[in-house]
């Protein structure tokens, strides 16, 4: 073997000097059975790199950063319970309290955009320790609110920091599994983050009706501090370093921040085949799940006069459909797949946006059947919910 034959390159490190899990990039070559790869998945001296953690650490970061992501939108949404009774302490109305989660899911989608360059100059930790600490701040803030534009704005802030993860959980997975296990766990953090929009609110339904307002933001604050020392507790497992050493943020890329960097995504959208597929999937989204979720309380809580825990349990045709919907679209596209290289030589990834069109058809059937139903019941009947499962099965 060469001189430098053992030496096993991540971007610009290689393992005989300190990777730390904020600038590891994972070869995309090795193989199972490679001898690299064997070498790789064996060493156990160089404890920042991730890819030398025994498989269980490796396993672990991965659900917690997918756990991340689906707190971010169960806090979003787990305040629609509640909706009728800051309607009534805030003096406000149902619908203008519906604003506390939609302004929650509107920086979900835009934050990422500007947390993204700042966790590749400081790395991915110190953003999600940061980002779960000030989550947790504004939560406690929102328990002690009295009005509803101090509530709205700590809700803001909550949804600004919260979100990181959902723009930078892709590549820490990338990092983290190798390649021919790196689809499944995409797949496992795509459901959480999905599930997390109507689990919050059919969870935090039974809060509502047994407690006060306040527990509501005193759960998500305490969500927030154990998974911050699940974090701290996992750092330490992974690293020698002191907790102080770990907490004090470093620069892992020397070059400079630039207002360029923020708008580089938005660059992807000079390709039409990128923009149209992103609005199509995008908006097929905002109205299969959060029009549905956030319009619950109006739509059920004030036409059939439910309580809190009843307006919780509509969300149950929403879990279930979209953990169905997510769970048989990965094995429909792979043998979607298969079948097409039975009838022609060449496939391409691309090859598997063929199935969109069943889900698109999905949820035009199921908003239909939601909407058409709920118009004509004269009383609280369960085909308006299932109508809410198609559509959030084809989503």
């Amino acid at each position: 073997m060469s001189e430098n034959s053992d030496k096993v390159g991540f971007g610009q490190h290689t393992l005989e000097e300190p990777v730390h899990l904020e600038t590891v990039t994972v070869r995309q070559d090795l193989e199972p059975g490679n001898t690299i790869h064997q070498e790789l998945t064996s060493i156990e001296g160089d404890c920042d790199d991730p890819q030398s953690w025994p498989k269980w650490k490796r396993e672990l970061q991965i659900w917690m950063i997918a756990v991340h992501s689906m707190v971010s939108t169960f806090m979003a949404a787990g305040i629609i319970p509640a909706y009728e009774r800051m309607a009534k302490d805030y003096g406000v109305s149902v619908h203008q309290t519906s604003y506390l989660s939609s302004a929650q899911i509107l920086l979900l989608g835009v934050a990422p955009l500007l947390w993204g360059p700042i966790s590749s100059r400081y790395g991915r930790y110190h953003l999600c320790v940061f980002s779960v600490f000030g989550s947790m701040l504004c939560n406690i803030g929102g328990a002690r609110c009295t009005t509803f534009g101090a509530q709205i704005a700590t809700r803001v802030l909550t949804a600004f920091l919260i979100s990181p993860p959902i723009g930078i959980c892709g590549g820490i997975i990338t990092e983290l599994a190798l390649p021919e296990h790196r689809a499944g766990k995409l797949g496992y953090w795509t459901l959480l983050t999905v599930l997390g929009t109507p689990t919050g609110p059919f969870i935090m339904g039974f809060v509502m009706q047994h407690t006060e307002l306040s527990w509501v933001y005193w759960i998500f604050a305490l969500m927030n501090f154990v998974y911050e020392n699940g974090e701290h507790i996992n750092s330490a497992l992974s690293s020698k370093r002191t907790l102080l050493q770990r907490l004090l943020p470093r620069r892992t890329d020397p070059s400079p921040l630039s207002f360029r960097a923020f708008l580089k995504p938005l660059s992807l959208a000079k390709y039409p085949r990128i923009l149209i597929l992103a609005l199509a999937h995008s908006i097929t989204f905002c109205y299969a799940n959060i029009a549905i979720v956030v319009e619950v309380p109006i739509a059920f809580g004030e036409k059939f006069h439910l309580n809190a825990q009843k307006i919780g349990l509509q969300f149950i045709g929403v879990v279930i459909g979209s953990a169905l919907g997510e769970q048989l679209s990965g094995r429909a596209s792979d043998y979607f797949i298969k079948f097409l290289r039975k009838r022609k030589p060449e496939v391409h990834p691309a090859d598997r946006l063929w199935l969109v069109c069943i889900g698109f058809a999905t949820v035009f059937c199921g908003l239909l059947t939601w909407g058409f139903q709920l118009q004509n019941a004269t009383s609280w009947n369960v085909t308006p919910c299932v109508g809410a499962a198609i559509a959030s099965f084809g989503n």
